[in-house]
């Protein structure tokens, strides 16, 4: 049976994250724990909010995105908006991380040509070298 609270420490174990990050997406609005006292309780939906925390950072969303969703799944009385929303900041994404594989592959051409000048302009540096070396081996 799965809980219905944990404390910060417990969710820092399973998300692999630590309880300083988890307090700053509270400051940022992303997390919103109950308060007993000075202890943090945190909910079933603070752990699925973790989580999709962690999976938009994976994705390469800001911060600002996430709250963004979050924002309009808490104030949507469908899921169409965000969802929407979603399909527009994924698509923004994408279209950057193509862009970047483009520029990865053009800096990769690149340094394959550069390498294989280098590599042409070594070998004619080591048959120089070694015909110098048979000159001066017979004089």
């Amino acid at each position: 049976m799965e809980k219905t609270t944990y404390t910060i420490t417990e969710l820092a174990k399973e998300f692999d994250v630590t309880t300083r990050a988890i307090r700053f997406y509270e400051d940022q609005g992303l997390l919103t724990p109950l308060r007993e006292g000075r202890r943090r309780v945190y909910r079933k939906r603070d752990r699925v909010r973790l989580k999709l925390i962690l999976r938009g950072k994976r994705l390469g969303f800001s911060l600002g995105e996430i709250k963004e969703l979050f924002d309009l799944y808490d104030n949507a009385p469908s899921e169409i908006p965000q969802l929407q929303r979603f399909i527009n900041i994924l698509g923004e994404r994408k279209d950057i991380l193509e862009q970047q594989k483009q520029d990865i592959e053009v800096v990769l051409q690149e340094i394959t040509a550069v390498e294989r000048q280098c590599r042409d302009l070594l070998s004619e540096k080591e048959k120089a070298s070694a015909a110098r070396h048979r000159k001066t081996a017979k004089a």
